[in-house]
């Protein structure tokens, strides 16, 4: 991304130890984007209000309000911007549970700023994707209907609250429906080649789009020893 289409999109960088802060927020900065951070969870909601960023780079371990209560209200007020959530933890229930509350992405300290670049490279690219096809195309599937245009999904008719993540497995699905989708191959159409998560991600995030189509539920089928598939009828 050149350093002239950088510089349309605004970083939001939280966390609580201000040189790491710092450090993130001058590289970005010298990636062309435009930056602000803060330091103190009780200060993020009002700051994301005013700032309006196109993406989040979230600690875990904030003063205040905790990254990952943070991380859900973020998603309630604003389920379009994406969150790298940043863990300082080994253990592989932090990082299950940032991605359940809504999470895109994630990293760990210690991390080098160019893998963070990446990231934040990858994040902006899928979220700038996804408003392209939203121009595109409206599906409707039983009792779901999916709004492109307005990056809207209704179930009987009830609007529901998808994470973006949740939103492009969802259109995947419903764009080809009776087709199953191994775990490799979801990974690869939406995350992307270039970013490392595992098979459990696809899980987790399948688990909370089914709850939230409600008693259409069913459409997202479990393949056995393949992966998923929307069903037709």
């Amino acid at each position: 991304m050149s350093k002239t289409k950088a510089a349309n999109y605004r970083i939001l960088v939280v966390d609580d130890e201000e040189d790491i802060a710092d450090l993130i927020k001058v590289n970005l900065e010298g990636e062309g984007y435009r930056v602000d951070a803060c330091h103190n969870g009780l200060e993020v909601l009002s700051k994301v209000e005013r700032f309006q960023p196109n993406l989040i780079i979230l600690d875990l371990m904030l003063p205040g309000i905790g990254g990952m209560d943070l991380c859900k209200k973020i998603k309630e007020a604003y389920s379009h911007i994406p969150v790298i959530m940043v863990t300082a933890k080994t253990g592989e229930t932090d990082v299950v549970l940032g991605l359940e509350l809504g999470a895109d992405d994630y990293i760990k300290k210690p991390f080098s700023i160019r893998e963070l670049t990446a990231r934040v490279r990858t994040a902006l690219r899928r979220a700038n994707l996804q408003e392209e096809l939203d121009k595109m195309i409206s599906i409707t599937h039983g009792k779901i209907h999916l709004n492109a245009t307005a990056h809207k999904v209704y179930v009987n008719d009830s609007e529901i609250e998808l994470t973006l993540i949740e939103y492009k497995i969802l259109y995947l699905f419903m764009s080809n429906p009776g087709v199953a989708f191994s775990r490799d191959k979801l990974l690869d159409r939406i995350w992307g080649k270039d970013v490392f998560v595992t098979d459990r991600t696809v899980d987790v995030n399948i688990k909370r789009l089914r709850d939230k189509l409600l008693d259409e539920k069913e459409k997202l089928e479990t393949i056995r020893g393949i992966g998923y598939r929307f069903r037709e009828a």
